[in-house]
């Protein structure tokens, strides 16, 4: 007889809370009849300031297969927030979702820029990719590295070592599911080696807020901006500059501008 499920949920709180949210947003979607096109991010959503896209694509899913997939992936690998004794622990798990979440959703749109402007591989500009397997993806790489002898259980029925899971996993959606996104997944690998190697560190309480509260502005202003949703207290005008953008709350009357800063002979890269 295997140990209840109650001391699992106990000591994977974080992981417990994801599930759980994923799941009723799937549930939101069913019952609305929403769509891929509603949540979902592609490239010409993302250049369009469809920002908060971003959030949306990576904790929905359409395909209850896709949800069951993610979800009992995801189970397995909250065994991250287990190993405090190995320097992971639930605030690791927090602290480098909240990475694999950004840094993936923004490294797949540079590969698809990529390929559009330097390829000229158009199909790429209309893809539209929904999911969490970024993420999974993302952490069955930290595990493989940090943990190399665990296993990555599936349904309750396969498991597979973790050292080859990441890979094992990409070949088999993409055999199994044609229209599974191999670059979104490619990029959850590619960013949770670059954490496991060190190469995005130092995550701490305070940078994990800073990050949050950024994600909120721009997921907030993104929506009000790109006409997905209208805040009421929140307006979004130009003043003298329609590259300055200024922001009015409603209620109060009080306006906030940026001001023009000359940036001769400065290059952003």
């Amino acid at each position: 007889m295997g140990r209840p499920l109650f001391y699992d949920i106990i000591e994977k709180p974080a992981t417990t809370c994801i599930v759980t949210i994923c799941s009723l947003i799937w549930f939101v979607i069913q019952k609305k009849s929403i769509g891929y096109s509603q949540v979902g991010l592609s490239y010409e959503t993302a250049i369009e300031g469809h920002y908060w896209r971003m959030i949306t694509s990576a904790f929905s899913h359409i395909s209850v297969l896709h949800l069951v997939f993610n979800m009992s992936a995801l189970w397995s690998l909250g065994v991250v927030e287990q190993l405090g004794h190995l320097g992971l622990g639930t605030a690791y798990y927090l602290h480098y979702t909240l990475v694999l979440v950004v840094f993936s959703g923004v490294l797949v749109i540079g590969i698809y820029h990529l390929l559009i402007g330097r390829f000229k591989i158009d199909y790429f500009r209309r893809v539209t990719a929904v999911g969490y397997s970024c993420v999974v993806f993302g952490w069955m790489t930290i595990l493989s590295v940090k943990q190399p002898s665990s296993k990555l259980d599936l349904f309750g029925l396969l498991s597979l070592p973790i050292s080859f899971a990441p890979f094992e996993s990409l070949i088999f959606t993409s055999i199994i599911v044609p229209q599974a996104s191999f670059l979104g997944h490619l990029s959850g690998i590619l960013v949770g080696y670059a954490i496991s190697w060190g190469l995005i560190g130092g995550m701490n309480n305070y940078w994990a807020l800073t990050i949050l509260g950024w994600i909120v502005v721009v997921f907030v202003f993104s929506l009000k901006k790109s006409g997905a949703y209208d805040f009421s207290f929140l307006e979004i005008e130009s003043l003298t500059d329609a590259s300055l953008p200024s922001v009015r709350f409603i209620g109060n009357g009080r306006t906030l501008q940026a001001s023009a800063v000359p940036l001769s002979g400065v290059e952003v890269v």
